[in-house]
């Protein structure tokens, strides 16, 4: 294994619940279905902006624009490192892997996420908003391939939503989930495995 992949929200990044209200977590709660809603996912492809984004979130929890406003920013200002995949990363950095993202993002949330400091050990990047097309559509996993001349077959991809890593494992590339109500045993595992 030679390139080491990772997927950003839920992975490298999260709110820390701690900080957040119940009525915040339940706001958000569509982020844990299955299938994505549609119109997370066209936020996240590029197609649609953060004012359609509001627009609907008013409509689905019946509240007031400046409430989801708020919500909206608080979402994107409250995240922070998962502290044992920073760990994991810097470990692998030092290893000699070459590390990618891989992930869904909409342009006011990856904006944020590049100033941490983790985000500089990575080679590459693949975001969503920027090629207009999301995960597990096999666009997007071949524009990484493609654009940083990645062999799948050196490549393992750690995703927490069990389609995006079939979609990658179907093109050939290694997939390892990531369990984001145990990030520690997720890496602690890579690391065994890549260590």
């Amino acid at each position: 294994m030679k390139n080491i992949v990772f997927d950003l929200g839920g992975v490298l990044f999260a709110r820390d619940k701690s900080r957040c209200t119940p009525d915040f977590v339940d706001f958000f709660s569509f982020v844990r279905s299955e299938q994505m809603p549609r119109f997370w996912e066209e936020y996240d492809r590029g197609a649609s902006t953060l004012d359609e984004v509001t627009d609907t979130l008013c409509r689905i929890n019946g509240c007031s624009r400046e409430k989801c406003e708020e919500y909206l920013r608080l979402s994107i200002v409250l995240q922070e490192t998962v502290a044992p995949t920073e760990r994991l990363i810097g470990e692998l950095k030092a290893a000699g892997y070459k590390l990618y993202v891989l992930s869904n993002m909409s342009r006011e949330y990856i904006a944020f996420l590049r100033r941490f400091p983790v985000y500089g050990l990575f080679d590459g990047e693949v975001i969503s908003c920027e090629e207009q097309t999301v995960k597990p559509e096999p666009r997007i996993y071949r524009i990484l391939l493609e654009r940083y001349k990645l062999d799948p077959v050196e490549t393992l991809f750690v995703d927490d939503r069990p389609a995006n890593i079939a979609a990658a494992e179907a093109l050939g590339i290694r997939g390892q989930l990531f369990d984001y109500h145990d990030p520690e045993a997720t890496c602690e595992a890579l690391r065994r495995r890549l260590l």
